[in-house]
């Protein structure tokens, strides 16, 4: 009742709810003074009391719990015409301590509902931050693509000989320009996925699809870059010597991007000399591949963060595994493989290395398609 008549007044003037405990305190001093001593009617000043801490804070609520506690006991001696019997002096001694109790405990009520209400404001307040943060990001990012895409096509008309003659060392400027370009470009569409996923969730074009050629497709594209790095890369079936179909049902470009993240990732944490392989293993429920490189591995604290966002790590001791990425490509294979219903994970080899692997559904139709 105290409750509903608090809501019901909240939006009352001071003076219409202190009028409010004024009446309460004299109703229930009426009722004390006008019975008999042995009749306690003290601990219906719980009410006033709660009205007065949710009304008008702390202070009040301890004045108002001292004058509800003076006045159950001043009904000992008012009017002074009944004999004290010990049990009426326990039962007031009770009706006291049930006061104090009252009033501290609205007062802690109090203040863990301000409490939570500053947290809840803080959280909301965050969130609004983070999301203006990453509508931000987006947008600038979305219009990083034009003028990237501009120079690129200026850079290859250049590469065309289309507004002149141009020398080998020219050439070479423009070749590195251009690959510039492209590294810049990939970072800018992949943030325009990862923001695009987290808000939207990342739409797949399912069909069935054979990892062994996307494996072959993409470690062939990547040759050149693994011979710059003096890197050997290979794809191979396993325990079996023979190439093997893995079909799954799934998105061949998305799944494309996750084998150039992480066949690059790999390529750029191996020293030069190193040896980077895709072992293509099929199960009964799942087709596991696994990306295996002969690097320095990865610290364990390392381990449970690597494919989140933004993360780097950081730098071993020897300067073995120093690449550095946006933080963003382990991040963005994770969000694909969990949206075909599969699982990525890392973990260090023995002697040395590491390992990034990911497993998917096996296709139903398998054999039928095989």
């Amino acid at each position: 009742m105290f409750l509903f008549l608090s809501k019901l007044l909240t939006k009352k003037s001071p003076s219409s709810r202190l009028a409010v405990i004024l009446g309460l305190f004299v109703t229930v001093m009426v009722m004390e003074f006008k019975t008999p001593t042995e009749y306690v009617f003290g601990y219906l000043y719980t009410g006033p009391i709660l009205l007065t801490n949710s009304w008008f804070g702390r202070m009040a609520n301890f004045q108002a719990t001292t004058v509800a506690v003076c006045l159950t006991m001043l009904n000992l001696f008012l009017p002074g015409s009944e004999v004290i019997k010990v049990s009426t002096v326990a039962s007031r001694a009770i009706a006291v301590m049930a006061l104090i109790v009252t009033g501290v405990l609205s007062d802690r009520l109090r203040r863990s509902q301000e409490a939570i209400a500053i947290t809840r404001a803080k959280l909301e307040s965050q969130e609004e931050l983070v999301k203006l943060r990453e509508d931000f990001a987006s947008t600038l990012t979305h219009d990083l693509k034009t003028p990237l895409l501009g120079a690129i096509e200026t850079i290859i008309a250049f590469q065309q000989e289309r507004f002149g003659p141009v020398s080998p060392t020219q050439q070479q400027v423009l070749d590195t320009m251009a690959r510039s370009h492209q590294t810049s470009l990939q970072l800018v569409e992949t943030l325009l996925d990862v923001y695009r996923n987290d808000t939207e969730g990342l739409k797949l074009d399912l069909t069935p699809v054979d990892l062994s050629n996307l494996a072959e497709e993409v470690a062939s594209s990547l040759i050149a870059l693994a011979a710059n790095r003096r890197v050997h890369l290979s794809v191979s079936y396993g325990d079996s010597d023979w190439r093997r179909a893995l079909w799954v049902q799934g998105d061949t470009l998305q799944l494309q991007r996750v084998f150039n993240n992480l066949l690059v990732n790999a390529i750029n944490h191996s020293r030069r000399g190193a040896r980077v392989e895709v072992v293509l293993e099929p199960q009964d429920s799942y087709q596991v591949v696994k990306i295996l490189d002969t690097g320095a591995g990865i610290e364990p604290e390392q381990l449970p963060h690597l494919f989140e966002r933004f993360y780097q790590g950081h730098s071993d001791t020897f300067g073995l595994r120093q690449a550095k990425g946006s933080g963003l490509g382990l991040y963005l294979s994770r969000q694909i493989i969990e949206a075909h219903g599969g699982i990525i994970w890392a973990e260090n080899r023995t002697p040395t290395g590491a390992m990034f692997a990911f497993k998917l559904p096996v296709y139903p139709f398998q054999s039928l398609t095989a």
